[in-house]
């Protein structure tokens, strides 16, 4: 895997949930959104969106975001802005049923501002538009399962 996702093999992936079951494919997105051409990136993302954010977050959510981050940061991904996307419609999204995977997806996307910072300086002005749209909701986030900040 090289450098970048090189932590995913830290996670034990099998036992996260999303959407439509087991987290076991994720690295499997994750992967063909860092290398894949355009169409096939685009395809994971969607994909990948669907699983974790779409309806709810799930434990998978978090266990995710922090590669999601490291996505928005590399150059050579092709389609950054729908990876700060994503990570802007976690941080909107939550699950009813279980805030402790709401507060944590939701802790995680917090915990790349720093990132989002960075990305807001960008010299691709719609990775820049992106990512100061998501700086814009971090500042704003309040939500029940999260702790106040």
């Amino acid at each position: 895997m090289g450098t970048i996702l090189k932590d995913m093999r830290h996670v034990q992936w099998h036992e996260l949930r999303h959407a439509q079951g087991s987290a076991s494919q994720v690295p499997g997105m994750l992967s063909r959104i860092a290398w894949g051409d355009s169409e096939s990136a685009g395809d994971a993302l969607s994909d990948l969106g669907r699983w974790i954010a779409a309806l709810a977050v799930f434990d998978a959510t978090a266990a995710t975001v922090p590669f999601l981050w490291e996505l928005a940061a590399r150059e050579s991904v092709k389609d950054r802005v729908g990876v700060i996307g994503l990570l802007g419609t976690i941080l909107s999204h939550d699950h009813a049923l279980h805030p402790g995977w709401t507060r944590d997806a939701h802790l995680a996307v917090l915990a790349g501002r720093a990132t989002a910072e960075r990305l807001a300086t960008d010299g691709d002005p719609a990775v820049r538009t992106a990512a100061g749209e998501l700086l814009a909701a971090c500042g704003g986030h309040v939500c029940a399962a999260c702790p106040p900040r």
